[in-house]
């Protein structure tokens, strides 16, 4: 999980598609698998299996400098996008993929109806 620029509600609906599919591109480029994706506005949560050989740091510095650059550069925005610097990432079993994924997958409709799991949303 992490968090647009002082969580400016920089995702659109369109920058989010676009932002969304260069996360997943790049999970993809660097060998780990994207389970579930999701967010609003101003934050978006992933799931992915991340080989051993790589590094979380290294697959979150990857993801967040190319979708940056390429909302910059996409003409979808008039105003600079830019993602904190920070991050959270946590491992969880093979129980709770299913869990976590669902919750991921449905994020917007658990922030309307202030479900969230509080375990699930560091920072907030």
């Amino acid at each position: 999980m992490w968090a647009t620029w002082d969580r400016h509600p920089l995702l659109t609906p369109e920058m989010e598609v676009l932002v969304y599919s260069c996360i997943q591109a790049e999970c993809a480029k660097m060998g780990a698998e994207l389970i579930a994706i999701g967010g609003l506005p101003d934050h978006v949560h992933l799931l992915a299996r991340v080989p051993a050989a790589l590094s979380v740091a290294e697959l979150v510095k990857q993801v967040k400098g190319t979708s940056s650059h390429l909302a910059n550069h996409s003409g979808a925005t008039n105003s600079a996008f830019k993602w904190q610097g920070a991050y959270g990432a946590f491992t969880v079993s093979k129980g709770s993929v299913k869990k976590l994924s669902d919750y991921i997958a449905r994020q917007k409709q658990h922030h309307a109806d202030r479900t969230v799991y509080q375990e699930y949303e560091p920072g907030d």
